[in-house]
């Protein structure tokens, strides 16, 4: 079906957490078929201020009020990862499209809890770096033949944050650093690789306070010889790094996570010929905003019937693979998928 003339999306934004003030609403707010006409805090005046500050017209003092908004078609759901799956089946349940942050949930069992979602309903889980055309280009030169056979993705992700009150060192609501973050190294070598993991194993260092995982590494088996291999912290000095390593060069992403909204980004090329990197071809991928273009995606899907490769079960897989790093700490051993 084809979207009317002008036509956008109209969105519910749920709480007023910073990932969304600051990143995800000016992104959805600069996508061509999107506009934001309402946000809902559980304090109304948190609410206004945001509404006021972003030129969103609506406030809502609950979230009941916002999901009962007959004008709001789509919801962004940037709520602590414990309220991930209850609220997106409220919003689904009363119409609404949802677009839910990472991870949709703490574990895969709570996860597959969405599949009771309305059929007509589309849920995504809100990995916007799929969207952001150095990943698009990275994966076109893997698949180009260019580096050879893709063998190994090798990721690091970290940053350092041990305040208590921060939801992420909040172990009893799905805080700590692979739910965190380590998803990302999951989700991208999947997305590189194209394929679905075989086995994984993993070793994990919690906090003695926070009870969160606060450093991990993990070995990640896609069969035929062909690995991630990853480090996520976060208690270790802020850096990321994606290397895409094949048998006859590699790609790496320099920013691969934190893209900067509206900026240009870099990626390398390199065939390995020099060991300083001197060899390697940098390609600058033009200025854009990842959480734009994920925003757009998402609107030409509800508008338009455009096809969305990311669904509940895709969100269900990823979160089967994180359940699995789990475990493997826990049995000290490798855990089949």
């Amino acid at each position: 079906m084809a979207a009317q003339a002008n036509r956008k999306l109209r969105w519910g934004i749920i709480s007023t957490a910073d990932i969304g003030l600051k990143k995800v609403i000016p992104g959805i707010q600069r996508s061509p078929h999107s506009e934001v006409v309402a946000i809902g805090s559980r304090d109304l005046k948190r609410a206004q201020g945001a509404a006021t500050k972003l030129g969103i017209p609506k406030a809502y003092g609950s979230y009941d009020e916002l999901l009962a908004d007959p004008n709001v078609e789509a919801i962004y759901n940037p709520l602590p990862n414990h309220m991930h799956v209850p609220l997106t089946l409220q919003a689904t349940r009363a119409g609404k499209h949802v677009l839910c942050e990472k991870p949709i949930a703490i574990t895969a069992a709570e996860a597959e809890h969405l599949r009771q979602c309305p059929k007509d309903r589309i849920v995504m889980e809100a990995f916007m770096v799929r969207f952001h055309p150095q990943w698009l280009r990275a994966r076109e030169v893997i698949r180009s033949g260019e580096i050879g056979e893709l063998k190994s993705v090798n990721v690091i992700f970290s940053y350092y944050n041990d305040d208590p009150n921060n939801v992420r060192n909040q172990a009893d609501i799905g805080g700590g650093g692979i739910l965190d973050i380590g998803c990302y190294p999951i989700v991208g070598a999947r997305f590189l690789f194209g394929s679905e993991p075989k086995r994984v194993v993993s070793v994990i260092e919690r906090d003695p306070t926070f009870r969160t995982d606060r450093l991990a590494g993990a070995l990640v088996d896609f069969g035929g010889g062909r690995h991630l291999n990853f480090t996520c912290s976060t208690q270790m000095v802020p850096f990321q790094t994606v290397q895409a390593l094949g048998t006859k060069g590699r790609v790496e992403i320099l920013i691969p996570f934190n893209a900067p909204q509206g900026e240009a980004t870099t990626i390398l090329i390199d065939s390995g010929k020099a060991l300083d990197r001197s060899s390697a071809r940098r390609e600058t991928i033009a200025p854009c905003d990842q959480y734009t273009e994920e925003a757009e995606a998402f609107a030409l899907a509800v508008l338009e019937g455009k096809s969305l490769p990311y669904g509940i079960e895709d969100a269900i897989q990823n979160m089967r693979i994180l359940d699995a790093l789990f475990r493997s700490d826990v049995e000290g051993g490798w855990i089949a998928l």
